[in-house]
């Protein structure tokens, strides 16, 4: 019998799945159907490729061996399927790019609205997640492209830096505009009302490491998990919060305040899967990234 995709997919879906019954409701088959081509599959290639005894359905030694190597099929089959259908001339064309949540509001929403502008035709897809599972994501090509933070990198992506990212406290004009220009003491913000990033975002355990270094306790007053919404309360009250410097450029209602000392400034860095290819909406994307942090002066670091 010949191999064919369908029993890639199949295989995948009972190891990922961990049972013949839900496997068959993902790949939307029977399941009498499902059992006869993994063993079709296990005859072609001569070897038990699932364990079945137990309560879970599991790939064997061997089994575990070809999933991987079927899982690598599966991925560069789609990557070749993408180049072929690329545009060169961008008139369409589809890029995916993951975020850490804080780059969303002063470096995505601009860079993906000069794409719309330039290129009409390329579909956008934008998701914020953690840096572990944007990596994980790239690796496994369900990602394009992804914006995070320098540092340990899981192997097979490379991380090119964009721009050295300085937090800041942020509050609204109209509280600030009578306060002095020189930068605020980080002591004084001890027992002050902030309003900050939850505890599940990066940003948020960098600035506690940075209070408790300098043994101040701010009243942290309201918690948020979107920077948006942050922005959004400091605008109306006389709370302030710590954000990317930059994230006041945009907003007429907002200023940056220093602090003195200034907080630690992290390495912005673009990643990619090593070794993949590129499309040319991917490849257009990156030249925008580049160009904005470039417009903008942002520090290189």
């Amino acid at each position: 019998m010949a191999l064919e995709l369908r029993h890639l997919r199949y295989l995948l879906a009972v190891a990922e799945q961990g049972n013949f019954t839900r496997a068959a409701e993902e790949l939307h088959v029977s399941q009498p159907t499902l059992s006869q081509q993994i063993r079709q599959l296990e005859r072609t290639v001569g070897v038990l490729l699932l364990d079945r005894t137990g309560r879970a359905v599991r790939p064997t030694d061997a089994g575990q061996v070809y999933v991987d190597h079927a899982r690598r099929v599966l991925r560069e089959l789609a990557a070749a399927e993408r180049a072929v259908h690329d545009v060169q001339d961008l008139s369409r064309g589809h890029v995916r790019l993951a975020v850490t949540p804080t780059f969303t509001a002063y470096l995505v929403g601009p860079v993906a609205a000069e794409l719309h502008a330039r290129h009409p035709g390329i579909t956008l897809t934008v998701v914020e997640a953690p840096q572990d599972r944007i990596e994980a994501d790239l690796l496994v090509d369900d990602l394009d492209l992804g914006i995070a933070f320098s540092g340990s990198h899981l192997s097979g992506i490379n991380a090119t830096p964009l721009f050295a990212e300085a937090l800041t406290l942020v509050a609204a004009a109209r509280h600030a505009a009578t306060a002095d220009k020189d930068p605020v003491p980080v002591q004084a913000l001890g027992g002050q009302q902030l309003a900050l990033l939850n505890g599940d975002f990066a940003t948020r355990r960098h600035v506690d490491a940075y209070f408790s270094r300098h043994r101040v306790h701010p009243r942290i007053t309201v918690e948020a998990n979107s920077v948006q919404a942050l922005a959004e309360i400091v605008q109306r009250t006389p709370l302030a919060t710590v954000l990317p410097q930059a994230t006041a450029y945009d907003h007429p209602r907002l200023v940056s305040i220093p602090l003195d000392p200034p907080l630690p400034t992290r390495t912005v860095t673009l990643l990619t899967r090593a070794d993949t290819y590129q499309s040319a909406a991917a490849r257009a994307l990156t030249h925008l990234i580049h160009g904005h942090v470039r417009a903008r002066g942002y520090d290189p670091g």
